[in-house]
C-alpha cells in the first residue's frame, strides 16, 4: 500500500503539553496491514507512516536526494526504498542506509490510542525535510593524518563518514577543481547550471566540521614508502592513511583537427554552460551514444538547429541496455529529428579558420558541424601512480578488494577508478562510473580505516534522463542472453529483466515505478529473481503503484 492519504483527523494539541509539538490523528490503526506504509498529512505537511512488526512508525516522506514522494517507493522489513533513485531509509529511525540519499529524514512520534494513530510533530522542524548524522570534529592533540586525493562524491563522503564515526584527526581533501563537491551527475541534464546551485556541502560545513578542503591543487606523485604525496605547486604532504578518488577524465577522439574551436567535452559545470552557450542556434554532431551523449542530444533540442549523433554499434545502450532499450531511446530521439549515424565513426575533423566546419564519417558521408561535442567514455585519473607499489590493472584502474583496500597498507581508493569485487555479480571484478556506487565505496573506505570491517554490498542504481523522462536501472547486466520485457513500449512504459543463467542480473524501467527499486532490493538481499518469476505475469512482488 502506498500513495494513499486517509481523511485527516482534528489536531489533538491537548495530548502534548509542549507547544513546539503538534499532534494529530491520521488513519484508523486497521488502515494500514503490516508491512506497508502510507502517506499521511500532519500540519499540512506529508509524512510517511510505516506499519513493521506490529510497530507503527513516521518519518520524512521527500527523500534527501531529489525529493522523491517514499509512499511511491519500495518497503521491506524496517528498510524504504525510494522509487527514484534507490536510496534507502530506516522505517524506525529515518537514518540513510544507502546512497545517493546523501542526509537523514526526520523522525516523528507515533502513538495509538482508541485504534487511532498520532503523529506528533515539532513545530519548528515541520518543514524540514532532511536531517544532518551527528558528526564530531578534530580533536586537540590527535595528529593521524587522512589524506583524501580527489575532491569528488567520494571523498566527500569518506571524510563525512569519519566525522560520523568521531574520528578526531586531521583530514585533508584535496582537488584539481574550483568547486568544493558538486552534483556531477547534473551536469549532462540541466547544462546552464550555475555552480553555486549543485555544490553539495558549502564552505561552512567543511569549516564547522574540521575538513581541510585544498581546492586548485593536483597530486603528481604518491610514494607509500614514506607515505607522501607531491603536488603541482611543490608541497609534500606525509599521511597516515591515504584515499585515492580522483575519478576519470573524458576520453578524446585521436584524430589530427581535436585542437579546433568548438570541439568540446563535459567534465565541469563549466564546460556544461559553454555547451550550452555555444550550441544555441547551431549544427551540433556529437560522437557517442553513451548515458551522457544521448543526455546532452535530448537536452539540445530546440536550442540547437541541426543534432546528429554518431555511434559506433548498432544502437544506443546497446552494450549496457541492450537492443530492445535501444531501439526505444533511439526512436524517441529520431522522432524529434534527431539524426543518428550508427555503426559508424568520425575519421576526419575539418575547420575553417580554427573552427570545426564538418565531420568525415568512416561511411564517406560528411556531416556539417559547428560544434563537435565527444562524449566517447573515460580514463582513469591515476597518473600520480605511476612508479608507485599501488596495483592497477592493465587499463590503469586501481585494484581494490571488498573492502575498498589497495595492495598497500593503509592506501584505499574509491569511486569511478575502482576494479574492485561487485558482491551481486558473485564478486566479479568490475569498474562502475556510478555516483551511488562511488559514494558506498567512500563509506567502505571510511568505515575500514577506522578498523571497523565493512564490506562493499550495495547495488549498481543508475539513472538517465531523455526528454523529460527517466530510465531507471539497477544491477550489472554484463553477459545476459535473455530479456524479459514487462509493459507496452509504444505507451512509454515498461520494465526490462535481464536474465543470465536463468536468475534476473538486472533491471531498466520507465515510468514502471517503484519496480527497479524492487529488484534493487531483491538483488541486495541475495533473494534470487528466476526466469519462471520475470516471465510470470504475477508481479505482485514488484509492490507496483
Amino acid at each position: 500500500m502506498s500513495g494513499t492519504k486517509p481523511p485527516r483527523g482534528q489536531f489533538t494539541d491537548s495530548d502534548s503539553d509542549d507547544k513546539e509539538e503538534l499532534t494529530e490523528m491520521v488513519c484508523l490503526e486497521s488502515d494500514l496491514q503490516d508491512g506497508q506504509m502510507m502517506e499521511v498529512e500532519v500540519g499540512h505537511q506529508g509524512v510517511l507512516l510505516t506499519h513493521c512488526d506490529g510497530k507503527f512508525s513516521a518519518i520524512g516522506n521527500q527523500c534527501t536526494h531529489y525529493g522523491a514522494p517514499l509512499s511511491k517507493g519500495y518497503i521491506i522489513g524496517h528498510k524504504v526504498r525510494c522509487p527514484w533513485h534507490g536510496s534507502c531509509f530506516n522505517a524506525i529511525t529515518g537514518d540513510m542506509e544507502e546512497f545517493p540519499g546523501m542526509d537523514s529524514l526526520p523522525c516523528h512520534k507515533v502513538k495509538i490510542q482508541n485504534h487511532k494513530v498520532y503523529v506528533t510533530v515539532n513545530k519548528q522542524n515541520l518543514r524540514q525535510q532532511k536531517r544532518l548524522q551527528g558528526m564530531g570534529s578534530a580533536v586537540a592533540g590527535v595528529t593521524h593524518t587522512v589524506l583524501l586525493l580527489g575532491g569528488g562524491i567520494a571523498s566527500l563522503i569518506c571524510a563525512e563518514t569519519l566525522r560520523q564515526q568521531t574520528f578526531g584527526g586531521r583530514i585533508i581533501m584535496v582537488s584539481r577543481d574550483e568547486l568544493l563537491p558538486y552534483d556531477k551527475t547534473r551536469l549532462s541534464k540541466v547544462m546552464n547550471v550555475e555552480s553555486n546551485t549543485i555544490v553539495l556541502r558549502r564552505m561552512e560545513f567543511f569549516h564547522q566540521y574540521d575538513i581541510e578542503v585544498w581546492l586548485r591543487k593536483e597530486a603528481l606523485f604518491v610514494d607509500t614508502d614514506k607515505k607522501t604525496v607531491t603536488f603541482d605547486d611543490g608541497i609534500i604532504q606525509s599521511y597516515d592513511q591515504l584515499l585515492i578518488s580522483t575519478g576519470c577524465r573524458a576520453k578524446a577522439l585521436n584524430l589530427p583537427g581535436m585542437k579546433l574551436d568548438n570541439i568540446k567535452m563535459l567534465e565541469t559545470p563549466e564546460d556544461a554552460r559553454q555547451i550550452h552557450s555555444t550550441c544555441l542556434g547551431c549544427n551540433v554532431v556529437l560522437v557517442g551514444t553513451s548515458f551522457v551523449g544521448m543526455e546532452v542530444a535530448s537536452y539540445l533540442l530546440n536550442k540547437a538547429s541541426n543534432i546528429t549523433v554518431i555511434g559506433s554499434s548498432e544502437l544506443p545502450y546497446q552494450n549496457t541496455l541492450g537492443r530492445e532499450v535501444g531501439k526505444i531511446t533511439m526512436k524517441m530521439l529520431s522522432d524529434k529529428d534527431i539524426k543518428f549515424y550508427m555503426n559508424d565513426s568520425v575519421i576526419e575533423i575539418k575547420g575553417v579558420n580554427g573552427k570545426v566546419k564538418e565531420v568525415v564519417l568512416k561511411s564517406g558521408k560528411v556531416v556539417p558541424a559547428d560544434v563537435l561535442i565527444v562524449g566517447i567514455g573515460s580514463l582513469p585519473n591515476s597518473e600520480m601512480l605511476q612508479g608507485s607499489k599501488v596495483q592497477m590493472n592493465a587499463r590503469n584502474f586501481v585494484v581494490v578488494d571488498k573492502h575498498m583496500r589497495t595492495n598497500v597498507p593503509d592506501v584505499f581508493c574509491a569511486g569511478d577508478l575502482t576494479y574492485f569485487p561487485l558482491a551481486t555479480a558473485k564478486g566479479q571484478m568490475v569498474s562502475i562510473g556510478h555516483w551511488q556506487m562511488a559514494q558506498a565505496q567512500g563509506r567502505v573506505a571510511a568505515m575500514n580505516m577506522l578498523g571497523k570491517t565493512t564490506e562493499l554490498t550495495s547495488v549498481p542504481f543508475y539513472w538517465t534522463v531523455l526528454l523529460g523522462k527517466t530510465i531507471r536501472y539497477a544491477g550489472y547486466g554484463e553477459g545476459y542472453t535473455d530479456v524479459v520485457m514487462k509493459g507496452n513500449v509504444g505507451d512509454g512504459k515498461f520494465l526490462a529483466l535481464y536474465i543470465k543463467n536463468d536468475e534476473v542480473i538486472a533491471a531498466a524501467g520507465l515510468n514502471f515505478d517503484p519496480a527497479v527499486a524492487a529488484v534493487a532490493e531483491r538483488l541486495f538481499s541475495g533473494k534470487l529473481i528466476t526466469k519462471t518469476e520475470a516471465l510470470s505475469d504475477d508481479l505482485s512482488w514488484l509492490q507496483l503503484s
